[in-house]
């Protein structure tokens, strides 16, 4: 049996309490009506009504720290939504989404990212739109503000896909990226508790599934991410991380990897990953998504499918994983085998984005 948390969707005239949601939220499933135009002439026009998913990370998250994480979430949603409403792309959607989390400050992303194992901070991101299979990537950041911005701009000013280290760093600077000290006293305090548990044997490998579950607080993933469909029927997708607490500098995970935290197709639709970046490059878990997504299977079902892979597949390792999703049907999908996973979503026939964090596990 699988350990796999999912949000069922509905039909627009079906409207049902999410089951697995503390919160009750309710999660609309809907088909895009493509809405027809022609002027004198001119070519037949299709739009679609645009959507955003965001999320906040995968993880343990402590009681107490529900609030300012779901209001990220909400608050990113309906940033990037509104950049849709007022003409933007689902790209342009999508990163300002992220930015909005990378400045929030409770996240493992830009403001707040985890530490490595020498105290320092080594921060990634993606970005990818659909349209053109368009992607860009960095790593190994140390102080910009925004990593999400730069690797949009490694995207469109480049000739490259990934750029890290001292060159991401002189692109940043030849651009006039803000920067930033992302390291905050919440995680100076989570080092220092990680290492001691480091120091006194806790942390070895083959127990990190059981330190995970004695502190929760000291290892949430959050990673944050984004995916979007707009008017035009353009998808895309972001997603950042400040990578896993006490990892080895040099290491890169899943965020800014295309196919494994991040992918985007107008063939099929768009996933932001998060959560052990290890198993998502494993698995290509990003593109697995998006590939379902592309043989008939809605965003929900594909997400769900995917996770049933990595319980299958990474069984007897720490295979934490959460996934958000939209296909290029308008639909969209959230599904975890972690804890929890924080994220929101925003549509046209909604008011205000809705916001969860779930703790239901389907055995």
């Amino acid at each position: 049996m699988d350990h796999l948390i999912k949000f069922k969707s509905y039909r627009k005239s079906q409207l049902d309490a999410c089951q697995p949601c503390r919160l009750n939220t309710r999660l609309k499933f809907w088909e895009q009506k493509s809405n027809v135009s022609s002027n004198q002439g001119e070519k037949v026009v299709t739009t679609r009504k645009p959507v955003i998913v965001v999320h906040g990370g995968a993880g343990n998250r402590s009681p107490e720290h529900d609030n300012p994480w779901l209001e990220g979430v909400k608050k990113a949603a309906k940033t990037g939504f509104d950049v849709m409403l007022n003409g933007g792309s689902a790209l342009d959607a999508v990163v300002e989404a992220v930015a909005v989390l990378e400045d929030e400050g409770v996240y493992n992303a830009g403001y707040g990212s985890a530490l490595t194992i020498e105290k320092t901070v080594e921060m990634e991101a993606s970005v990818m739109e659909g349209k053109n299979l368009k992607a860009g990537a960095v790593g190994l950041l140390r102080d910009i503000r925004n990593p999400v911005r730069l690797a949009r701009i490694v995207m469109e000013h480049t000739d490259h896909v990934f750029v890290v280290g001292e060159g991401a760093e002189k692109l940043a600077k030849l651009f006039n990226l803000e920067r930033r000290n992302p390291i905050t006293e919440l995680r100076l305090k989570y080092y220092e508790q990680q290492k001691q548990a480091l120091l006194e044997g806790k942390f070895e490998l083959p127990k990190l599934a059981e330190l995970v579950k004695n502190h929760p607080e000291l290892f949430d993933l959050e990673t944050v991410g984004a995916v979007a469909l707009d008017k035009r029927g353009n998808v895309a997708a972001a997603t950042s991380t400040g990578g896993f607490p006490l990892k080895l500098p040099g290491r890169i995970g899943d965020s800014p990897l295309i196919g494994c935290g991040t992918y985007a197709d107008n063939r099929s639709g768009a996933c932001s990953a998060t959560g052990v970046g290890e198993i998502a490059i494993r698995l290509c878990l990003a593109k697995t998504v998006c590939n379902y997504m592309e043989s008939g299977k809605t965003a929900q079902e594909s997400v769900e499918t995917a996770l049933r892979l990595v319980n299958e597949r990474m069984a007897g390792t720490y295979n934490s994983m959460g996934l958000i999703a939209v296909s290029v049907k308008g639909d969209i999908g959230a599904a975890h085998n972690s804890k929890h996973l924080c994220w929101a979503y925003l549509t046209p026939n909604m008011r205000e984005p809705e916001a969860a964090l779930t703790a239901k596990i389907l055995k």
